[in-house]
């Protein structure tokens, strides 16, 4: 819809609350319900909003070492704009009237804006000939728990929704046959074109596909199944968790990125060329290669948390080196070849506690990368166990480590500017930081009595 359709919407149908939100740094969603009046105003102006949501991390701590805002600063407003193209209504909620926002508009709060940022990787993009079309998929457990019941057992003792490992499986969902048709029909409801729907392996771990779409709108649609599975998982006295790695015995869970490029005027697959061995063209082979080159590198984008870290283990359906292959699953980046039409490359770094925004930034501008510098594939790709073969290079072990590299980098600095890179930096450090003062359960155990 456009403005002159949104309004009539709203008159047809006497709305009086609109809601609107953005994603922080961290992939949460911040926004407000406003009166129907403040949303007509500020369509032309934009509308306020404190940009400490830019200053403090996902447990509303402000941040010590942010130069975007903080005390320095005042906590000032800047002007958020709502993309009209954007509009749903959310089925759980009567038919309430949404849109994202970013704040593409607003010169301080610009660089610490994912979503601006991966406008800027889309235009990109397009000016070099290319639609970029992504699709993310995301794994994620559900537990019997509700904020509360979490709260009260201190995180201790979780019960998920269903024990024992039952991947796949068609009678673990009919356990929970209502909470299972929300989500498909619920998120369809909402633009968010659910593809699939699985259990996974593990105890009440579910997966979800997103349709295909332009890298933006699929962006959006990530960012919204992450919300919309928690709303929705409420409603039947469930918790949903995005966590990597909830559980140290158990799968962690991934947030897959499937991506090719098509060609603008003539709508073909980039990607594909039946005459090469691999059905691999020259584009496909240089966008890979970028994304290898960058990928130590820009590594917080698609591990952002502490948390992440425990994910990226030898034999545990994630990737530990710079690696690709055909049909590989032990790879950093998986070539599917089947089809012109399905041709693509899946990057598997990434997990389900990623930023959609910043994840599929980071996996566009790499690959974007090699295309200007028409790199070329380094090693053949992988054939077989890539955590048996020592000889790659291995990825960043843990936050820190992969936060100084990404810091330091003038390939990240190039691909994303340098306000971009040192915010998202200290966000990251600051997060090493806290917890490094943490004292766990494990030391707790392990040196209590015996040390």
């Amino acid at each position: 819809m456009d403005k002159v359709q949104i309004i009539k919407y709203l008159d047809d149908n006497k709305i009086e609350r609109i809601k609107f939100a953005f994603a922080d740094i961290d992939g949460v969603l911040r926004g407000k319900v406003i009166h129907r009046k403040k949303f007509l105003e500020g369509l032309e102006s934009g509308y306020g909003f404190c940009d400490v949501v830019f200053g403090w991390d996902s447990a509303d701590v402000l941040y010590d070492n942010s130069k975007i805002t903080g005390w320095h600063s005042g906590y000032p407003d800047q002007l958020c704009s709502i993309d009209l193209s954007t509009f749903r209504t959310i089925p759980w909620q009567d038919g309430l009237p949404f849109f994202l926002a970013d704040f593409s508009n607003s010169v301080s709060a610009h660089a610490a804006c994912p979503r601006t940022l991966l406008k800027r990787m889309a235009a990109d993009c397009n000016a070099l000939g290319f639609h970029p079309e992504f699709a993310q998929e995301f794994e994620w457990f559900n537990f019997k728990e509700t904020p509360q019941s979490l709260e009260e057992k201190e995180y201790v003792r979780i019960q998920p929704i269903s024990p024992g490992m039952h991947g796949y499986s068609i009678i673990r969902p009919s356990l929970y046959n209502d909470y299972n048709d929300d989500l498909f029909t619920l998120l369809r409801k909402f633009d968010v074109p659910i593809e699939a729907l699985h259990t996974e392996t593990g105890p009440g771990v579910y997966e979800a596909a997103i349709q295909h779409d332009d890298v933006l709108q699929s962006a959006d649609q990530a960012v919204l199944l992450k919300t919309s599975v928690k709303e929705i998982s409420y409603k039947h006295g469930m918790m949903a968790s995005f966590m990597a790695k909830w559980n140290g015995s158990l799968p962690g869970c991934s947030g897959h990125i499937h991506q090719s490029l098509w060609d603008k005027k003539e709508g073909k697959n980039q990607f594909f060329n039946p005459a090469d061995p691999d059905k691999m063209s020259d584009i496909m082979k240089q966008y890979l290669a970028g994304q290898l080159h960058c990928l130590p590198h820009i590594l917080p984008m698609y591990a952002p948390t502490v948390n992440s870290y425990k994910r990226l283990v030898e034999g545990a359906w994630a990737p530990t080196t710079v690696t690709w292959g055909i049909e590989n699953r032990t790879t950093a980046i998986r070539v599917i070849n089947t089809s012109d039409k399905y041709t693509r490359i899946e990057t598997r770094v990434p997990g389900s506690d990623t930023n959609p925004y910043l994840a599929m930034a980071a996996a566009l501008a790499s690959g974007l990368y090699g295309i200007k510098n028409k790199l070329s594939l380094d090693s053949p790709g992988t054939v077989g166990n890539a955590y048996a073969n020592k000889e790659h290079k291995n990825l960043p072990s843990n936050l820190f480590e992969a936060t100084t590299a990404m810091k330091d980098s003038d390939i990240a600095t190039n691909l994303f500017g340098d306000d971009f890179v040192q915010h998202f930096c200290n966000t990251r450090l600051w997060e090493w930081r806290q917890f490094s003062k943490h004292v766990s359960d494990w030391e707790l155990k392990r040196y209590f009595e015996i040390i």
